[in-house]
C-alpha cells in the first residue's frame, strides 16, 4: 500500500547541512501494524509527515498503491490526505468550541460529500468506546478520551492508512494499555496503521518494528 524508497529530507542547521531522513525505505500493507521507535530528535515525525503527504521530502519516493504522492498538486495532495490518510498527530488536537460528535465529523466537511455522518462518527465513537460523551467538549475529557477522539476522527472516511503520532504519550499504562488495543483492532479490521512510540512495552501489539537512530531507519529483527 505505501512503500518508501530512498526517502531524505535535508535541513540547515549552524550553517550546515544534515538529513532528519537519510535514505529510508520500507512498506506497509493492508492490515499490517508497525511501530517505528527511536529518542527524541532522530527523524521520526519527519518520516511520518513526509508519510502523509505534509513535508516534501529533499529527495525519494512516497509511494502510495504505485502512485508517488508527491507528484500530486497541492489540491490532489490535500484530497489523497483526507481520503486516504487517516493522522492522529502529537497532543491535544481537537476544537475547544466543537462537540465530540462534531470533531470527528470535521474531516467528512472538508470536501463536498453526500449525505450526514453523524450516524457513522457516533458508530466509531461506539467502536472507541465514547459513544456516551458524543454531545461533550473537550475540556471536559480525560487524556485517553481526547486521544480516543483523534482516532475516531481520523476514521470518519475509512482511509486505508492510519498513522499515529506518539498516540499513547502521557497516558498512564491503563490507558495506553486501551489505545493500543484499541489501535491493534483497527489493524485486524484491515486497515493499514502505522504510528511512532518510545514506549518499548506498545511495540508487542504491532507486526513490525523499525528503530530510527540519526535519521536512519532500520528494520529491528
Amino acid at each position: 500500500m505505501l512503500e518508501l524508497q530512498n526517502l531524505t529530507k535535508e535541513y540547515k542547521r549552524g550553517g550546515r547541512n544534515f538529513n532528519a531522513v537519510d535514505n529510508a525505505n520500507f512498506t506497509i500493507n493492508a492490515g499490517e501494524f508497525i511501530s517505528i521507535i527511536g529518542r527524541s530528535g532522530s527523524g521520526k515525525s519527519t518520516l511520518l509527515n513526509m508519510c502523509a503527504g505534509l513535508i516534501n521530502p529533499t529527495s525519494g519516493n512516497v509511494l502510495f498503491n504505485g502512485t508517488d504522492i508527491y507528484k500530486f498538486n497541492d489540491n490532489q495532495i490535500s484530497l489523497f490526505r483526507n481520503e486516504k490518510i487517516g493522522f492522529v498527530p502529537q497532543g491535544q488536537s481537537l476544537l475547544s468550541n466543537f462537540t465530540v460528535l462534531e470533531n470527528v465529523c470535521i474531516p467528512w466537511f472538508l470536501y463536498k460529500r453526500s449525505g450526514n455522518p453523524a450516524e457513522y462518527a457516533l458508530s466509531l465513537l461506539e467502536k472507541t468506546g465514547i459513544a456516551a460523551l458524543a454531545d461533550s467538549y473537550p475540556k471536559e475529557l480525560s487524556g485517553g478520551e481526547l486521544r480516543r477522539v483523534a482516532i475516531a476522527r481520523s476514521l470518519i472516511n475509512d482511509p486505508p492508512l492510519l498513522i499515529a503520532d506518539e498516540p499513547t504519550n502521557d497516558l498512564d499504562s491503563e490507558t495506553t494499555a486501551d489505545v493500543m488495543k484499541l489501535l491493534s483492532a483497527i489493524a485486524g479490521g484491515g486497515t493499514a496503521v502505522l504510528i511512532v512510540t518510545h514506549e518499548l512495552d506498545t511495540l508487542s501489539y504491532g507486526n513490525k518494528t523499525y528503530a530510527m537512530n540519526n535519521g536512519v531507519l532500520s528494520l529491528k529483527v
